[in-house]
C-alpha cells in the first residue's frame, strides 16, 4: 500500500508528524511515523535516556458502563476484573473458544462516573473494530459498550516523563505504576495512566482530539522531550520483552503457550473462587495445570553473534532438528546484541539451551534466555 494512499486514517497529529519530517508508513490502517530525521537508532536511546512522545491514536478507545460491567468483562477474559480497585489498571487478555488470543488489552476501573460504574479500555489499532464487534456481541446486553473514536492516545515514556509532564499537569507525579485518573490541562480533560510499552516509567494520555495536537506541541517543547516513531517503539517492546499482537500472539496462541501465565490471577484458575468461567477456560486451565500438554512455549532468545534474527526465521537444535520459529527479533540498541522472541517446543524452553537460527542458509547460535532483556524501570512508588 502506497503511503500516499488516501485511504488510510490519519490520526489528529498526522499534520503535525509531517511537519516534523516524520517517514509515514501504513500500519493498522492508519498512516503513521515509523522514524523521524534522527533515526530509529537515536531515538531508542533517547527514550531511554530522557523522554520520548509517541503517537498512539491508532489504538481503539473505549467505556464499559453499567452496574454488571466489570462481572460482564470478567466472562470475557481469563483475569481478575471484578476485584479491581477504582484508579488501578490492569493487562488482560480477550480469548476465543478455543482459548486463542483474540487481542491484548489494558482495563483501568474508573469507578463511579456520571453515576454508573465505568471501565476504560485500550485495544490494539489493527483489532479494535473486530474487538468492539465481539464485546459488543458477547456482553452488549449487559453493560453499554461505548467506543470513543473521538479521542486521541499519546504516550510519553523514558525516565524524564514525569518530570516534563508535571510541568503540564501538575499531580501526575503522584500516580504509580498501573495507576491513573482524571486531570485538567489548560482547561482541557486528559484521562492519564502511569503505564506503557517500552518498560521506562512513563504515561499513556487520552486527550480529545481536537485537542492532541497542541497537548503534544506543549510536551515537544519541554527540553527532554522528542518525538519517537514505531521503529524505536518496536525496539524498545522488544528489549522489555513485550509482545506484539499479530507476531508473538494471535488467535493461534494461547496463553500458556505465551507464557503469559503471570496475568492469570489465581482466582480465575483450577480451585479459585471465580474459576474458568471464560472462552477456551478448559484448554487454558488444562495448560496451566499440566505443563507438559503445551506444545510449544514463548521464549526469549539472544543471538551468539552479531546477526539480527528476523520474524519467521526458523529455529534448529544443535544437531539440526527443527525446533520452532522467530516471531519478533532485531538488533537491540540499547544491548548492542541480537534479541528475539519466539516458539519452541517446552523442553527446549530452559534458558541457557543452545539453539540454532537460520538466517539465508546459516546457522546462527542463539540461547534461551530471561525476559525482560533489560531491566524495566516503572515507577511503582
Amino acid at each position: 500500500m502506497s503511503t500516499t494512499d488516501d485511504t488510510l486514517l490519519k490520526t489528529p497529529l498526522h499534520a503535525l508528524h509531517l511537519e516534523l519530517g516524520a517517514r509515514m508508513v501504513p500500519f493498522a490502517g492508519y498512516s503513521m511515523p515509523v522514524q523521524y530525521p534522527a533515526g530509529l537508532m537515536a531515538e531508542h536511546l533517547h527514550t531511554r535516556a530522557q523522554a520520548g512522545l509517541f503517537d498512539v491514536s491508532h489504538m481503539g478507545q473505549l467505556l464499559l458502563k453499567g452496574s454488571d460491567a466489570a462481572a460482564a468483562l470478567e466472562s470475557l477474559v481469563p483475569v481478575d476484573v471484578i476485584d479491581l480497585p477504582v484508579g488501578r489498571q490492569r493487562y488482560g487478555l480477550l480469548l476465543n473458544d478455543e482459548g486463542g488470543v483474540i487481542d491484548d488489552l489494558m482495563f483501568f476501573n474508573q469507578g463511579q462516573v456520571d453515576g454508573e460504574d465505568t471501565l476504560f479500555l485500550i485495544v490494539n489499532g489493527a483489532c479494535k473494530v473486530g474487538d468492539i464487534a465481539h464485546i459488543q456481541a458477547r456482553i452488549g446486553s449487559r453493560c453499554e459498550v461505548r467506543p470513543l473514536p473521538d479521542q486521541g492516545l499519546l504516550a510519553l515514556q523514558g525516565p524524564q516523563a514525569a518530570a516534563a509532564l508535571a510541568r503540564l499537569v501538575p499531580g501526575v507525579q503522584q500516580l504509580v505504576f498501573m495507576s491513573g485518573g482524571p486531570f485538567d490541562w489548560q482547561g482541557v480533560p486528559l484521562f492519564i495512566t502511569r503505564s506503557g510499552y517500552t518498560g521506562e516509567d512513563g504515561f499513556e494520555i487520552s486527550v480529545p482530539a481536537a485537542n492532541a495536537e497542541d497537548l503534544a506541541r506543549a510536551l515537544l517543547a519541554q527540553p527532554e522531550v522528542k518525538p519517537i516513531g514505531l521503529g524505536a517503539r518496536n525496539s524498545l517492546r522488544l528489549e522489555a520483552g513485550l509482545c506484539l499482537y499479530g507476531n508473538d500472539i494471535d488467535t493461534t496462541t494461547t496463553p500458556p503457550e505465551a507464557s503469559l501465565n503471570w496475568a492469570i490471577q489465581k482466582v480465575r484458575r483450577t480451585g479459585g473462587a471465580r474459576a474458568g468461567g471464560f472462552p477456551g477456560a478448559g484448554v487454558v486451565l488444562a495448560q496451566i495445570d499440566e505443563p507438559a500438554s503445551l506444545a510449544r512455549k514463548r521464549v526469549g532468545l539472544v543471538a551468539l553473534e552479531r546477526v539480527p534474527v528476523r520474524e519467521g526465521t526458523p529455529l534448529h537444535t544443535e544437531d539440526g532438528q527443527s525446533a520452532g520459529a522467530v516471531t519478533s527479533g532485531l538488533l537491540a540498541p540499547s544491548l548492542d546484541k541480537p534479541v528475539a522472541l519466539g516458539y519452541v517446543a517446552p523442553h527446549l524452553a530452559k534458558p541457557g539451551t543452545r539453539l540454532n537460527a537460520l538466517v539465508r542458509g546459516k546457522a546462527v547460535p542463539m540461547e534461551v534466555a530471561p525476559t525482560p532483556f533489560l531491566p524495566p524501570r516503572y515507577h511503582r512508588g
